[in-house]
């Protein structure tokens, strides 16, 4: 009799609290950072985190730059007011304190609430992003969304056949490379560098699919020059080599240039690889300090000949 009166009371408590939460934090896949979603939130679709059924209520998690949380933390210290009616507040997380903010905005026509939090994590700054419309406010209230942000918890790794499975390609040889991350929906890194003291002074290698009609055969040079200059992170930049060769039996171009990377300005040499053939063409990009280029490049190729189509 006292256990009923005792349940009874525990469900009163949670009805009058809105939106209960999930009895444990969930990790995204992939992503490092996790949290109790609210009830009636599953797994997204299309992006790594939540949302309802109709796809109306979205809960985006995901990882910034270490530094991105200090720079809100000090902008938090030095005007606690908050600018333009947005006032920032805190919240304590098991990861540690958290800032977040509350607005109004529109998403097409339709009137949503957003709430953008953000936590420290090792080496990565943790990012909730969520936009509940008005018409769902009544159910997901700012205290049920306060609660969901306090539930937020971060790992230090997440497992590399996570990270693997999460990918639209298989990645069958990692040659050797012991740090991998997930740079956003289709997208990996494998380094040799600690990502805290940034991966270019060590060999490392970026895997992504570029979406698009892959180009006709006499424009896939242009194209390849092209993207080559826009491979983010390198400086005075110099194109030593760009010519078709064959991957796995699809057409393909390599190029190769020389440039600068790096907060310590690192002498690099960088190959690009574009593989055409499919829906999407592959990118793979492989950099290393010139002094370590030559024993850099037969891994970087060994990646390139372990990627196969997934299905």
């Amino acid at each position: 009799m006292m256990f009923s009166r005792l349940l009874a009371a525990a469900l009163v408590s949670i009805s009058l609290l809105g939106p209960a939460l999930a009895a444990d934090a969930i990790y995204p896949p992939g992503v490092r950072i996790g949290l109790a979603p609210l009830v009636g939130l599953g797994k997204a679709k299309s992006f790594p985190g939540f949302e309802t059924e109709d796809g109306s209520v979205k809960v985006l998690l995901t990882e910034l730059p270490a530094k991105a949380y200090g720079e809100v933390k000090n902008a938090f210290t030095a005007n606690p007011g908050g600018t333009g009616n947005i006032k920032p507040e805190s919240i304590e997380t098991a990861a540690g304190t958290a800032y977040y903010t509350v607005e109004n905005g529109r998403d097409g026509n339709t009137p949503v609430r957003r709430y953008s939090m953000i936590l420290p994590g090792t080496g990565f700054s943790g990012y909730v992003a969520v936009q509940i419309p008005e018409t769902a406010s009544k159910i997901y209230t700012d205290d049920a969304v306060r609660q969901m942000f306090a539930s937020a918890v971060v790992r230090k790794e997440v497992p590399v056949d996570e990270q693997l499975s999460t990918m639209p390609f298989n990645v069958t040889e990692l040659s050797g490379f012991k740090t991998i991350r997930t740079l956003g929906p289709g997208a990996l890194i494998l380094a040799d560098g600690e990502e805290d003291k940034g991966f270019e002074a060590a060999p490392f290698v970026v895997i992504g699919l570029v979406a698009g009609v892959a180009p006709e055969a006499g424009d896939r040079g242009r194209v390849a020059q092209q993207a080559a200059t826009t491979i983010p992170g390198v400086r005075e930049a110099r194109i030593t080599m760009s010519e078709p060769i064959r991957i796995d039996g699809l057409p393909a171009y390599e190029t190769r240039i020389e440039a600068i990377s790096g907060k310590d300005n690192t002498p690099v040499t960088v190959v690009q690889w574009l593989r055409f053939g499919g829906p999407n063409t592959l990118r793979i990009i492989g950099s290393a300090p010139r002094d370590q280029w030559s024993a850099a490049f037969p891994r970087f190729r060994a990646v390139r000949d372990g990627i196969q189509p997934k299905g």
